[in-house]
């Protein structure tokens, strides 16, 4: 038995000894024909000492065969330790962990010696030729899944491969409800590519899963209604639900019956009958989306917690949340609440301040002793999150250059359920700015940059300062002001600051084009170009047309219109806003020319060329203007002067009685008080307000001149037209979207005209009066000089029933005012704030009116309209929007809205 042994043992020596293969992962065999001499090398029993004399690569298909050798780490004229060395387990160690291969063997091939022979063998992991989605996917669904699973042609198959697509394909359907998602990965070669293979998700998406019901227990101070309002991506399938209060017995053992389930058992038939007395506990709640995500989920508990914080209670925690199935595709969630006592602020000290007193720290902060106790506003009004309007304790020192001050709320007693505080500051010296660079103005001149800048070299860093910087450099509008960058650098040991300013610049200038051909009128369009950042010294330097000088800040505008021969139209305006390049002085020049005819007969649609010619108004005009910003009250001010000179040809062309041929010149004064601080972005001001006083006068030449003929006092108009405008921007709850960037913004707006005349004994001015209605587009009445004032959902007037304010004067049936009023109420949301274009959508309320003469003025006779709009800023073509009103007054009996609402669009700017 023992001989039998001792020959099984050797046997298996000897096999094992046979083996020159060193093999990884899968146990794949390789046929090797030996020679005598390799064969007693293999039968060795000692580790020898060789040098690699050859290194042979087989196995690869993408992969070059020395990368796989130098990643092996083997190199020809190494020496290794065979059998029994580390040098092969090495290089197997070191190819897997590139995650290339799934095999990797090394054999020795031949034996001479001290040298010997290697073979690096691989198996190279399937590549992807391609990829696509089976099952319930709609092709929009499958456009956005392969943008997000990050999958790319002849890239690497791996198990993580798979794994990370099926975590972004759950996530996605998740997020849309889909939770009991059944996804397959199906895999299979692909004889098109060598060693590649064809990917297929198999998706059955199910039904999406809605919370049925949410409750709460545990809050004996916060009703459920009010904790689910919290909850803004949670909600509950749509439903009349009745929610009683804490003390009502209404539904006995079961408060939270449906509506329909109380009024069924009640035997009420008819659910308008009982609405009424339910009125406190009655609740409606449509198009809420009651789907379930994961992710808003875990949002929503955070604002359960925000909120009982916000309120006192900070002690409060969610102790457990159940989710459970009530069906296949329906789930209850259960909040077990434990909201701790409600706390108070108790004593606030400071310490560490030496710049200002207890008393007036106390004044900025803002909290008393008794108010309830929120951790958040306290960190809002200690300045540790920063916001534009300022008023908080950080700002106030930031603003006189202390930028490396700091403050720490410590509690320093909690007693019953009051808290004090103790507030150490460290206030740090006062920081000078030392330089300021600027990046990114790829056309913009430097000069023009750091002109609009509050931030100069020397002077103490204030917070105030960068806040307006911003926005003045968005209110070039060269620039995204989304991606404006100002970054503090201070500098400890000099104690001063660098301020980079990081720009993306963006095209400002504008065209309108536009073309159409009218039977009988000829050719008709529009054409004009609007140059924002202009360059006018560098005109005649060719270097600087690229395609066109720019950079120096100046704007250009042009703009040819015509209705073939029955009107044409031609502007020109250049604005220089710094005039001198020290001050914020601006100068305006334009020059104007019109024509309109009564050529064509609207009976007969023809154009009747011999009227043309003999029944016209033609304008010709031009203006300076001279604005100067003011330093009085605050730097937002500025005071603009303008001269305006018109003349005016009619050739039997009836406007008022006593005029329908001869020339008549309009010479004017204007002066107008502005404070526009509304920004940052000009297109959607999101904060501020614009406020604007102006008066423009003619000489009284009536006065002066008192053989003035009366019959001839069209010939030099003279009339006084004051003007008022105000408009508020105040946002709306806080910052939504993925960059923060979406608010409602409520717009609130008051506007007020008045135009009046020297002499009792003469008419009002026919000229320079206010039109209302309509969408504020500029018509042929415009020529005129009137002041378009927009009024949605009433048209300028109507054949049978003047739009605005109706009057039995045929002459006053155009709306041609002296006096008006209107108030607007707009609420606004930007769906796109980016640099290729700036879209938001608004609601909007309205009234106005219009008056002939203080004898017929009636402050609180308004017309009244209300309707939805869009807004499209973009960078060529400016502005483009639409409205859809409805005027509320002039809704008849019988008739709907179809008489009583209107569609109005706009285009190139935005009305009064």
């Amino acid at each position: 038995m023992q001989r039998i042994l001792h020959r099984v043992c050797l046997l298996l020596t000897v096999f094992l000894l046979s083996i020159t293969s060193i093999n990884a992962q899968e146990d794949t065999t390789k046929p090797t024909s030996l020679d005598p001499a390799l064969l007693a090398w293999k039968n060795a029993t000692r580790p020898k000492e060789y040098t690699i004399a050859n290194i042979k690569t087989t196995g690869v298909f993408f992969l070059d065969s020395a990368v796989v050798s130098s990643i092996s780490g083997l190199q020809v004229g190494d020496k290794i330790l065979h059998p029994g060395g580390d040098e092969f387990p090495k290089a197997i160690a070191n190819l897997w962990k590139q995650r290339l291969f799934s095999n990797v063997e090394i054999y020795v091939t031949k034996v001479d010696g001290d040298f010997i022979d290697i073979e690096i063998h691989v198996m190279e992991r399937a590549r992807l030729s391609n990829w696509d989605f089976k099952g319930d996917v709609k092709k929009t669904e499958e456009e956005e899944l392969t943008g997000k699973i990050g999958l790319a042609k002849q890239t690497i198959v791996t198990e993580n491969t798979r794994r990370n697509a099926e975590e972004v394909i759950r996530k996605y359907y998740g997020e849309k409800g889909y939770l009991n998602l059944k996804l397959q990965i199906l895999e299979r070669p692909d004889t098109s590519f060598v060693n590649s293979v064809f990917l297929t998700f198999v998706v059955d998406k199910g039904e999406k899963v809605k919370v049925n019901n949410i409750n709460f227990f545990g809050n004996e101070t916060v009703s459920d209604l009010k904790l689910k309002k919290q909850m803004k991506g949670t909600k509950e399938v749509s439903r009349f639900t009745l929610y009683p209060q804490k003390d009502s017995t209404l539904f006995g053992e079961n408060p939270r019956m449906t509506f329909r389930q109380y009024m069924h058992d009640k035997g009420f038939l008819s659910i308008s009958k009982t609405k009424n007395f339910l009125d406190p506990w009655f609740r409606f709640k449509l198009f809420s989306s009651a789907k379930f995500n994961e992710k808003k989920f875990d949002e929503d508990k955070e604002k359960i917690i925000e909120y009982y914080n916000s309120i006192g209670y900070r002690d409060a925690i969610i102790e457990d949340v159940k989710p459970y199935s009530v069906s296949s595709n329906h789930i209850n969630i259960d909040f077990k609440v434990s909201e701790g006592h409600k706390y108070y602020f108790g004593n606030i000290t400071w310490k560490g301040n030496s710049k200002y007193s207890d008393s007036v720290l106390n004044v900025i902060l803002g909290i008393k002793k008794g108010d309830v106790y929120n951790i958040e506003t306290l960190n809002q009004r200690l300045g540790k999150q920063l916001t534009p309007e300022g008023g908080d304790i950080s700002g106030l020192y930031m603003d006189d250059g202390y930028l490396f001050f700091r403050a720490e709320a410590v509690e320093t007693a909690v007693y019953n359920d009051t808290i004090d505080h103790e507030i150490r500051l460290i206030e740090g010296p006062q920081a000078r700015i030392k330089n300021v660079k600027i990046t990114g103005n790829d056309r913009t001149k430097e000069h023009v940059i750091r002109r609009e800048l509050r931030t100069i070299p020397g002077e103490l860093f204030s917070r105030a300062d960068l806040i307006r910087s911003q926005r003045e450099l968005g209110q070039l509008n060269y620039f995204n002001q989304e991606t404006i960058g100002i970054n503090p650098l201070p500098n400890p040991e000099d104690g001063t600051v660098d301020i980079h300013y990081k720009l993306e610049e963006k095209s400002s200038d504008q065209l309108e084009l536009s073309a159409g051909w009218g039977g009988g009128i000829g050719l008709t369009g529009t054409l004009g170009v609007s140059f924002n950042n202009f360059s006018i010294k560098n005109i005649f330097n060719k270097k600087s047309w690229d395609p066109l000088p720019t950079g120096d800040g100046q704007k250009l505008s042009l703009r040819v219109q015509s209705n073939g021969r029955i009107y044409s139209s031609y502007n020109a305006s250049f604005t220089e806003p710094w005039l001198g390049g020290k001050k914020r002085n601006s100068l305006t020049f334009s020059i104007y020319k019109s024509k309109f005819t009564n050529g064509y007969d609207y009976l007969t649609g023809r154009f009747l060329k011999e009227r043309a010619d003999t029944s016209y108004l033609k304008t010709l005009g031009a203006s300076v203007s001279l604005g100067k910003q003011l330093k009085w009250p605050d730097d937002f001010f500025s005071l603009i002067y303008t001269f305006n000179f018109t003349q005016y040809k009619l050739q039997n062309y009836p406007i008022f009685a006593g005029l329908d041929s001869g020339n008549s010149t309009n010479f004017s004064f204007k002066i107008a008080l502005q404070r526009n601080s509304a920004g940052p972005n000009p297109y959607f001001p999101a904060s501020g307000s614009n406020f604007l006083l102006s008066v423009q006068a003619t000489p009284p030449y009536s006065l002066l001149n008192r053989d003035l003929e009366l019959d001839n006092s069209y010939k030099h108009p003279e009339y006084h037209k004051w003007r008022f405008n105000a408009e508020w921007y105040v946002p709306l709850g806080r910052p939504m979207g993925a960059e923060k960037n979406r608010q409602f913004v409520v717009k609130l707006a008051a506007k007020y005209g008045f135009m009046g005349r020297y002499n009792r004994k003469l008419e009002v001015s026919p000229f320079e009066r206010f039109q209302l209605g309509d969408a504020g587009m500029a018509n042929n009445f415009g020529l005129l000089g009137y002041d378009i004032i927009a009024h949605r959902g009433y048209p300028i007037y109507e054949n049978s029933n003047p739009g605005v304010n109706p009057s039995d004067d045929p002459s006053q049936a155009r709306n041609f005012f002296t006096i008006f009023n209107k108030y607007q109420l707009e609420l606004r949301y930007p769906f796109a704030t980016n640099p290729q274009s700036t879209i938001y959508g608004l609601a909007f309320f309205e009234a106005a009116n219009g008056w002939y003469s203080f004898k017929d003025y009636n402050p609180f006779r308004l017309r009244r309209s209300t309707g939805i709009g869009m807004r499209f800023f973009l960078p060529m073509f400016g502005l483009l929007g639409f409205d859809y009103g409805i005027g509320l007054d002039r809704i008849r009996s019988g008739q709907g809205l179809k008489t009583a609402s209107k569609f109005t669009f706009m285009l190139g700017y935005e009305p009064e």
